[in-house]
């Protein structure tokens, strides 16, 4: 549990806020907000850009905050909001400092977080074990599932109880047997009751105040809400995924935004490298089964590898029927060998629905191998459509969200701008990715862009302009002032030759870009035709040696 703490950012704060101030010039839909001290010191800082804000619609459904970088092992008080995308890799949803940690420092950082995602709330967040963060959750995100990380309470443990993890050094492996091999609530409370018995804990304070909030962190008590845990970060089990390797304890203030700025940067280009993968690179086929091939054109490279295991596995666990009424049918399903570890699948026939007693489908969006047997028995060959969650799909991100929602954003400008700036991003992102595939290609939708460049400079020239200002902090009162009125405003000629300099570098910026994409894959042809090559030589070179 944590206690209060302050931080002080120094000067350090005033150059990341400068930062944020340029970001926010250069792109109104990045969004920043500082909650200060009643000493006019830089005190709270929020901060998310357009492209988080753009995913969060896609994966937003379920949230991770990392308060890890807090601890007093680490220089800077960093905090940030990730979660995952459909390539089951880390995807940034914002940003904080926090110097000043307290309950309503916190209930400030979910409030700021959730009015830059225009109030959508996720289903289930994932925290460390913090009564503060409790408390600011409880209070701003009411119906939002609250889940604390396993690894976070595992570290506390192992802190916690060092004696007993010294002096038994079989208690950690039975400890984390217990948390994560439990198939039922019953199997938990049966295991826990017998650990504490074991080793004589029955009245340790800390594992009696883990088992009280048991129904936030240990996975059989959480497996009928959404996560997105699909084991593809197997190995990463902290929450600092996403700027693992970026900060660590010697990372400065100075230092932050030039480490933020590289994580940014390289998880894009891993994103563009796994949507090149997917579309590019056909996975091998296992079965001879049509779902197979189904599952392979919806879903993403590293998701299918995951639903591929799982429907291999089918072939080892056969489904027997236990129950029949009419349309409803009960299956139990297990291993061969492994009679007394089975799960129990419910299948309605007139729906094509199942449900499985292990709750893979609810927790991770991914369809078990328990469903998948029943399905083999029933013969259904194809997944029916309410088991291919959209957000695991290569279109993932097809479709204006921020369209079809839009009646439910409140109508500021701030809104506004940033509903713009995504479908326009994500139509130009169209362009990019298909232009890059061949020469000719390329050239149509580089004249696309230029064209579309000038059109909308010349419209530029011929119209006022609209002043779009940041949501910014109240000075001294740590209060949002929402300054994002459409207000009208003459250009001077100046201003509309500037604005016309910025589309161009714009345009220059995207062209340099497909010029990237465009070595890239040329690069990868030419690797191609030399490994052919290669293989050619040794060819001939084999067939000269058994001749003679």
């Amino acid at each position: 549990m944590s206690s209060v703490r302050q931080h002080a950012l120094g000067g350090g704060g005033h150059n990341v806020l400068d930062y944020l101030k340029r970001m926010h010039a250069d792109n109104p839909a990045f969004f920043y907000a500082v909650q200060d001290d009643n000493d006019h010191s830089v005190g709270n800082i929020f901060w998310v850009d357009a492209t988080s804000r753009m995913n969060y619609p896609y994966f937003g459904d379920s949230v991770i905050l990392d308060t890890a970088y807090r601890t007093n092992r680490y220089r800077v008080p960093f905090t940030s909001f990730t979660g995952f995308n459909h390539h089951g890799q880390p995807v940034l949803f914002g940003c904080a400092l926090i110097p000043n940690e307290s309950e309503s420092s916190f209930v400030w950082l979910f409030r700021t977080w959730l009015q830059a995602m225009s109030g959508c709330h996720p289903v289930s967040i994932t925290t460390d074990f913090d009564p503060f963060i409790q408390v600011a959750v409880a209070q701003v995100l009411p119906r939002t599932r609250h889940r604390f990380s396993t690894w976070g309470v595992f570290r506390e443990t192992r802190n916690k109880l060092s004696h007993l993890f010294q002096s038994h050094p079989t208690f950690e492996t039975e400890f984390r047997k217990c948390v994560n091999e439990s198939e039922t609530i019953d199997d938990f409370e049966s295991y826990w009751q017998l650990l504490l018995e074991r080793y004589y804990i029955m009245d340790n304070e800390w594992l009696q105040l883990m088992y009280n909030a048991r129904q936030q962190w240990v996975p059989v008590y959480l497996r009928d809400t959404f996560f997105g845990d699909v084991s593809i970060t197997e190995g990463n089990e902290c929450l600092n995924f996403f700027f693992d390797g970026y900060m660590n304890a010697s990372t400065t203030i100075q230092l932050l935004v030039k480490q933020y700025e590289k994580a940014v940067s390289t998880w894009h280009e891993r994103e563009l490298k796994a949507d090149y993968d997917t579309i590019n690179c056909s996975p091998v086929l296992k079965t001879p089964s049509p779902m197979e091939k189904q599952a392979a054109s919806l879903y993403t490279r590293k998701i299918f590898m995951k639903f591929q295991e799982e429907l291999v596995e089918t072939l080892a666990n056969p489904a027997t029927k236990i129950d029949d009424s009419g349309t409803i049918s009960t299956y139990r399903v297990a291993k061969f060998g492994e009679k007394t570890k089975s799960h129990t699948v419910t299948f309605n026939s007139s729906e094509i629905k199942a449900s499985c007693s292990c709750q893979m489908f609810e927790y991770s969006g991914i369809i078990c191998r328990h469903v998948l047997a029943v399905f083999r028995a029933k013969n259904v060959l194809t997944l029916p459509s309410q088991y291919v969650l959209k957000r695991w799909t290569r279109n993932a991100k097809i479709g204006a969200l921020f369209i079809e929602h839009a009646s439910e954003f409140p109508r500021s400008s701030q809104e506004s701008v940033t509903i713009r700036y995504n479908n326009l991003r994500q139509e130009a992102i169209k362009y990019v990715e298909e232009g890059a595939k061949s020469i000719k290609i390329y050239h149509i939708a580089m004249n696309a862009l230029q064209e579309a460049g000038k059109k909308v400079s010349a419209v530029k020239g011929q119209s006022n302009g609209t002043a779009e200002t940041a949501i910014i902090a109240s000075e001294g009162r740590g209060e949002l002032l929402a300054a994002d009125e459409d207000v009208p405003i003459h250009q001077s000629a100046v201003e509309k030759q500037k604005k016309i300099q910025q589309l161009t570098t714009e345009l220059e910026i995207t062209n340099q870009r497909c010029e990237v994409y465009r070595a890239n894959l040329l690069a990868v042809l030419r690797d191609m035709e030399e490994q052919k090559l290669k293989l050619s030589v040794k060819v001939q070179n084999a067939r000269l040696s058994l001749k003679e």
